[in-house]
């Protein structure tokens, strides 16, 4: 597993959100993040590389409009996601043009380092990757992909991006010193290196602090609640719950970097974001048939297990934000194996059908007796325990 030194240094970057919205219902909320310093935070020093990486990650002159930056979507003060509720009650982001808006919701960069590269497994199943669908393989790779997406960044290509490097100086030096004389000069290599240094930052312990009250529970420095122990008990039950088929990496629950994913693909039967669907034209997203380099239709539907650290706090759920509340979330679950578990709380209707119907993978779903009202609430306050210590007073505004 990887292990990570930290620092603290002062660095003077304004951690900030796009200032553009779009029209959207009166009912929906608008929300801004505050801006905070960067150097509030502390930053890992060690690698000149993290360090070049961290400035690029916070940038926003890479972008279109020079109006977002990496972080403007993966927000450090708010457990690496997407915080801005301009758009369908913040289900999805909002581009740099300031109208264009993406199909899925933004996940976590918070421990995506520990995800291995994507591959295909013995059982004819996928595993690791980056993105949703696995699309990119590792973290260098995926950190070339917003910038040139139509919907996010929005520039033109590679090349624009090395081009809008090339204007800061103190970058180029820094490039050239780091990594080569002169390889902003060719735009692959360049390119190529700017992605390696948002990866090398996105390795460090600022991504993966592993000081939850979970984490700090395992060591002994605390004791969780009679309440979060009961949660604890549940989830780490195959009987109960089953929780651990996919948000368990290692076999003992007392493993002191367990990431609460396998890094496997799933359908669980999610049904479609109404909303996000009709705002890009009756979209149906497929998920790992969506990647390229998928074309078997067992595939369809499933998506990438994702991290439980910081999920109280990183909100809307699923991969289409269809969901507000995590306790929702455990009430979807629990309704496989729940008659009375009929009625989505959030619309007060019957749960609406999977936006994709097949492979729904109910071999791990319909494992365990219904759970009442308790052991959900008991649940849900477990999984609260997996927050990173700098966003527990976060739990308090979810």
């Amino acid at each position: 597993m990887l292990r990570f030194s930290i620092g603290v240094i002062t660095v003077c970057f304004l951690l900030t959100a796009c200032n553009e919205s779009v029209q959207v219902s009166d009912s929906a909320l608008v929300v801004k993040p505050k801006p905070q310093k960067l150097s509030d935070l502390p930053v890992p020093s060690a690698d000149p590389k993290a360090l070049l990486g961290s400035q690029l990650f916070f940038d926003v002159n890479l972008s279109k409009e020079r109006n977002q930056s990496c972080a403007t979507c993966h927000d450090i003060a708010n457990g690496f996601v997407d915080k801005r509720n301009d758009v369908l009650s913040g289900a999805v982001s909002l581009g740099s043009d300031g109208h264009s808006i993406g199909t899925r919701n933004t996940p976590t960069a918070a421990y995506a380092a520990f995800s291995p590269p994507f591959h295909r497994m013995v059982n004819g199943e996928y595993r690791g990757g980056q993105f949703l669908d696995g699309r990119e393989s590792g973290l260098a790779e995926q950190a070339t992909g917003p910038f040139v997406n139509a919907v996010e960044m929005a520039l033109p290509d590679g090349a624009g991006v090395v081009a809008r490097v090339k204007e800061n100086t103190r970058y180029e030096n820094l490039f050239n010193e780091l990594y080569g004389e002169d390889i902003l000069e060719d735009d692959v290599k360049g390119y190529a290196a700017i992605a390696d240094a948002i990866a090398t930052f996105e390795k460090t312990a600022l991504f993966m602090p592993f000081d939850s009250r979970y984490d700090r529970a395992l060591r002994g420095e605390i004791r969780l609640t009679p309440e979060e122990e009961l949660g604890k008990t549940l989830f780490f039950s195959q009987q109960f719950t089953n929780c651990n088929a996919c948000h368990q990496l290692n076999a003992s629950p007392f493993y002191e970097q367990e990431t609460f994913t396998n890094y496997e693909y799933r359908n669980i039967g999610v049904p479609a974001n109404a909303a996000v669907t009709a705002r890009n034209g009756g979209f149906i997203d497929n998920g790992l048939l969506d990647n390229p380099a998928i074309n078997d239709p067992k595939h369809a539907g499933k998506f990438k297990v994702p991290t439980l650290r910081n999920v109280a706090v990183t909100g809307p759920y699923m991969h289409n934000g269809v969901f507000q509340d995590l306790r929702t979330v455990i009430m979807f679950y629990d309704k496989y194996n729940n008659p009375s578990r009929t009625i989505n709380p959030e619309t007060g209707l019957p749960w609406a059908e999977p936006e994709v119907a097949t492979n729904i993978d109910m071999e791990n779903l319909e494992i365990g007796p219904a759970l009442p009202d308790q052991r959900v609430d008991a649940i849900v306050a477990f999984l609260k325990t997996l927050t990173d210590k700098r966003y527990e007073h976060l739990l308090e505004t979810e």
